[in-house]
């Protein structure tokens, strides 16, 4: 009872409150949080709710919503309704993996996961919406402005290829090593896409498997585990998998077992087998979460960052003029 009016009391102070993009968590009892979900682990959810960070059991929650806009404590409820049911830019199951059959689940999402080209080379990507918008590493495409993607339609049971050629850069993050695109051609189809899931919830041991073009064979799969959840890498941390990562897998999606993507590949170690890794999801759903902010900017295309010219200081004259 006393957890109960404290997140009653909680949500009375969050009314007045006011977010550009919220998600809400369900409780018990009809009351709700409202805030950015930072982690989402086994037991508990965390969120920001502006001036403090809390720690909500998962006992007492019923559901989870992403919401892609909030509104104002002065907005209608015509605008409230508009504003919850916005589409979403992508689509993210945070729920426990229910484990699945792999052949199963490459059927069902293997066109959402597409090659990228440049005249460099190629890696992977995958769709996270309907109309064109994919995911891939900035490696694969930094440096380039000529991008193509080629995605697998399925009609009858058998597999197209398309290659798109209109692909725009939106955002980039180098230090993340992400890279957001979309497909520009005219009368393009709405593309297969996959949800993203919770790295989060993953546990070491859980099966994983990964869909890419390793050395340029598309669609390939490659099934293993999660060796580590923080592998610590120059100040970064990643997934470690076994299962195989290979030049041409940069890019592509990293699957839990309920065909959700829980990291994307992005490299291995060279001098050995069975050691790949991932960049974790949540890297990537802040990504999209905050894609104004690493905008891809023609002028400078290696960073997303605009940085301002510092003022000049005002050079005084002598009064005399000398």
């Amino acid at each position: 009872m006393l957890l109960k009016k404290q997140f009653a009391l909680l949500v009375l102070a969050l009314c007045a409150a006011h977010f550009a993009r919220a998600d809400t968590i369900q409780l018990k009892g009809n009351d709700a949080v409202t805030g950015t979900i930072l982690a989402e682990k086994s037991d508990a959810v965390v969120v920001d709710v502006g001036y403090t960070v809390l720690v909500v059991p998962r006992s007492v929650i019923t559901k989870i919503s992403k919401v892609a806009a909030a509104v104002s404590p002065a907005a209608t409820a015509s605008n409230l309704l508009v504003s919850v049911n916005a589409p979403q830019f992508y689509s993210a199951d945070a729920r426990p993996a229910t484990a699945r059959d792999v052949q199963d689940l490459v059927k069902q999402i293997g066109e959402a996961v597409v090659q990228v080209r440049t005249p460099e080379g190629l890696g992977s990507g995958f769709f996270i919406n309907a109309d064109g918008y994919l995911i891939t590493n900035f490696h694969v495409i930094e440096g380039e402005t000529e991008i193509s993607v080629e995605v697998y339609h399925q009609t009858d049971g058998q597999l197209a290829r398309d290659t798109y050629k209109q692909v725009r850069i939106v955002a980039i993050n180098k230090f993340h090593d992400l890279a957001l695109l979309h497909i520009e051609d005219k009368a393009t189809p709405k593309f297969k896409f996959i949800t993203l899931g919770s790295a989060d919830a993953l546990t070491v041991g859980d099966s994983v498997f990964a869909i890419g073009s390793p050395l340029g064979l598309e669609r390939t799969v490659t099934q293993g585990i999660i060796s580590t959840k923080t592998r610590e890498l120059e100040g970064e941390l990643y997934l470690q998998t076994t299962a195989q990562i290979n030049p041409g897998n940069s890019g592509g999606p990293l699957f839990n077992m309920a065909g959700d993507v829980v990291g994307v590949t992005n490299m291995k170690i060279t001098f050995g087998e069975g050691l790949g890794f991932a960049i974790p999801v949540e890297l990537v759903k802040n990504f999209l979460d905050h894609r104004d902010a690493f905008a891809y900017s023609a002028d400078n295309p290696n960073n997303p960052y605009r940085y301002l010219e510092p003022p000049s200081r005002t050079q005084q004259k002598p009064v005399d003029g000398k």
